[in-house]
């Protein structure tokens, strides 16, 4: 009895122990690439915090005579406001206090409007957010679309109207492309009236439904631009995807089971290509949130791209250095969410 009792330990655990292990051996795996991608964006946001304090010091001008407005101002009253501001400080000593009080949160005061560089941020930060937030969620959707599509109908007409389409939207300035919008449908051209505001967020004085009538007329020709030049990346991407997927064997079985084309294409070949375009939809989140300043700026739009522009021309150091952070930190944080959630979606990546 004795010995058999030796025998049988074994044999029932060694199942056990071997169904763990594949997954104990892929959650390791998973821990250790993500503890690499998240020590590579800590890494990412101090050489940002670093470059951005001497890249900003580079631009000509002297911003405490910038603020005084070109009125005369004695040498005390210029002594005085750089004592206030910590400019007169040994470059070193400005370095470690920005260090200290951007590692706590505070991205000190702003020159020009007197006022913690954190608030006005978040004053800034929900009028971004709906403009690019809008054109993120068309530009993505439309891209997906007319990828697929693109891809089921690879060599057609249609196809080619589209990555074509795509390449030279993609390729446009989106100032450029601002300029001739508001040129065409503000000013109006020929018999083309002109129909919406050149700029703006807001009319002013709607209350109610109104008003948000009101941003949404002012919201369209921004929103164009955006998702006119940033909807060709995800068309091609979507494209190229599904394209490499069509040839898939599973997908010939598909077919030879008597499955209609359009099951095929949604059931099983879109969610693969997919994939890739899932990274590059967190990808282009962070960068259409650091890439909106051409755009806010062509049409006066109040957010974070016209509070940069409106910081560089000072320029306001603090303000500066805060937004380029907050650009510089939505990029590197939505890049690194991408990183880790691809292998959830494919296990293939990270082991």
């Amino acid at each position: 009895m004795s010995s058999a009792g030796k025998t049988a330990a074994p044999v029932l655990a060694g199942p056990a122990v071997r169904a763990r292990t594949p997954r104990a051996r892929t959650t390791a795996a998973y821990v250790r690439y993500g503890a690499g991608k998240l020590g590579g964006a800590a890494v990412s946001l101090l050489a940002v915090l670093v470059t951005g304090f001497f890249l900003f010091r580079l631009i000509p001008g002297d911003p405490v005579k910038t603020m005084t407005g070109g009125r005369p101002v004695s040498a005390e009253q210029l002594a005085s406001y750089r004592r206030e501001f910590g400019l007169d400080l040994p470059l070193w000593q400005q370095f470690t206090d920005y260090c200290g009080k951007a590692l706590s949160g505070d991205l000190g005061t702003s020159y020009q409007f007197r006022a913690p560089v954190v608030d006005k941020i978040g004053e800034a930060l929900p009028n971004t957010l709906l403009l690019t937030g809008t054109g993120f969620v068309l530009y993505t959707a439309l891209g997906i679309f007319l990828g697929t599509r693109a891809a089921w109908r690879n060599g057609r007409l249609g196809d080619r109207l589209n990555t074509g389409l795509a390449l030279t939207l993609f390729s446009v300035p989106s100032f450029w492309l601002g300029l001739l919008l508001i040129i065409v449908f503000s000013v109006g051209v020929g018999p083309v009236p002109g129909m919406f505001p050149t700029g703006g967020m807001e009319s002013g004085g709607e209350e109610g439904f109104a008003y948000v009538i009101d941003v949404a007329h002012h919201l369209v020709l921004p929103v164009i631009t955006l998702v006119a030049v940033e909807y060709g990346q995800t068309l091609l991407v979507t494209r190229s995807a599904l394209l490499d997927e069509m040839g898939s064997d599973y997908l010939t079985t598909a077919r030879a089971k008597g499955l209609r084309d359009d099951l095929v294409r949604r059931r099983h070949a879109v969610p693969n290509a997919l994939l890739p375009t899932v990274t590059l939809i967190f990808v282009n989140l962070g960068r259409t949130v650091a890439g909106v300043i051409l755009v806010e700026t062509v049409f006066s739009w109040p957010g974070l791209g016209g509070l940069f522009y409106q910081a560089l021309s000072v320029p306001d150091l603090p303000l500066v250095q805060g937004l380029f952070l907050f650009f510089a930190a939505t990029v590197i944080v939505m890049n690194t969410l991408a990183d880790l959630i691809y292998p959830l979606l494919d296990p293939r990546v990270g082991r």
